[in-house]
């Protein structure tokens, strides 16, 4: 599975739109968009998504709350 769909199903998750995740790690919604349509992150970025979105980065997305891996 690629980042940019587990990124996509953890915002399911939580809740959360592309608008509230670009608010949490300080960049637009359309540079982020536009990060998740070419799947094209830099690992720093993906440590504040990971935060943004109360998960643990480990090259999967891991649920805190319910351990669950993405």
């Amino acid at each position: 599975m690629y980042m940019a769909e587990k990124i996509k199903i953890a915002l399911i998750k939580r809740n959360m739109s592309l608008k509230d995740l670009a608010e949490k790690i300080d960049t637009t919604p359309s540079n982020l968009s536009n990060k998740i349509k070419r799947d094209n992150f830099p690992e720093n970025e993906l440590h504040e998504i990971a935060k943004a979105l109360d998960c643990t980065f480990n090259v999967s997305l891991t649920l805190n709350d319910t351990k669950e891996q993405i």
